[in-house]
């Protein structure tokens, strides 16, 4: 990965921090893409007795699970404390009363404080554009998994903001989109984790704002700004602030300036351990190819 694009995860931090007591408001596309995600699930024969909530913001999934899932001990992460304590809140009251709610955790997805096979379910609702490394989050979230466990995902796809990185292109020489990753190949990294019946699909989602600097302030609001390592130090020089604007104002149709999600949705499953009618472990014994020996 480019050094420019390496997310800082200090200004990651601190950015979702700043952004958890307003966050819900703002956060349009994170609550639709979360309905959309539970309507998928719907259609999976799944009776988990943990859960993990992976980048879990301010918890707007928990609901859902209570009431889907009631017995379910429900893992709240996420890198910033003060989202997991939102999260948290959402627990129904006599849950908390009777020390049954949330089990608040405050963390990486690259580096889970769980042990491993240690829930049946992990959720993850775009978050994990926030990973540098993808394989490794992949592998994180495959040793946390329970055989037979499944893998629940949304996240931003490269045509995601493709207009603002358009706007920004060639005014200076600084980051200010962050990168995404084609769907393909995180198909290509879940079986390389581990993951078997990979299943990805994407779909553009589209919001529009009456200017660039109200897209911005949204994205400002939900913490989801520039947080990248090649991303200018300081505030944005007024002149690229204006060549964006111009820029951008190419894009408007009826009116609205138009910002493009590219949502990308993967589920795949942690393979059961086969065993024989006397409960020996099945050992598949493959021939070599030519040339191996």
């Amino acid at each position: 990965m480019d050094n420019a694009t390496a997310i800082d995860k200090r200004r990651l931090r601190e950015s979702f921090e700043k952004a958890a007591p307003a966050y819900d408001a703002a956060a349009v596309l994170q609550h639709e893409v979360c309905r959309r995600m539970l309507s998928r699930l719907e259609f999976v024969k799944l009776n988990p007795a943990a859960i993990l909530d992976a980048g879990c913001g301010t918890g707007n999934v928990v609901p859902a699970f209570y009431q889907q899932f009631p017995r379910a001990a429900i893992y709240a992460l996420d890198i910033a404390a003060g989202m997991v304590r939102l999260a948290s809140a959402r627990a129904p009251w006599w849950k908390r009363v009777l020390g049954r709610g949330l089990i608040p955790v405050c963390g990486d997805i690259e580096r889970l404080p769980l042990r491993a096979a240690a829930v049946d379910l992990v959720w993850s609702n775009l978050a994990l554009q926030w990973v540098n490394d993808p394989p490794r989050a992949f592998g994180e979230l495959r040793r946390v998994l329970k055989p037979g466990g499944l893998l629940m995902f949304s996240t931003f796809g490269p045509d995601t903001l493709r207009q603002l990185r358009a706007a920004y292109a060639g005014t200076d020489r600084y980051t200010h989109v962050n990168r995404f990753i084609d769907m393909h190949d995180l198909g290509d990294m879940l079986v390389h984790a581990g993951f078997s019946d990979p299943v990805m699909d994407m779909e553009y989602i589209t919001l529009t704002y009456a200017d660039v600097r109200a897209l911005m302030r949204d994205l400002k609001t939900i913490g989801a700004h520039n947080v990248t390592a090649g991303r200018r130090p300081g505030m944005t020089a007024r002149a690229v602030l204006a060549a964006v604007e111009r820029n951008y104002e190419r894009f408007r149709q009826e009116g609205r300036l138009p910002a493009t999600f590219e949502v990308v949705y993967g589920h795949a499953w942690v393979p059961q351990k086969r065993t024989m009618r006397d409960g020996k472990p099945v050992i598949e014994i493959k021939p070599l190819r030519e040339g191996n020996g």
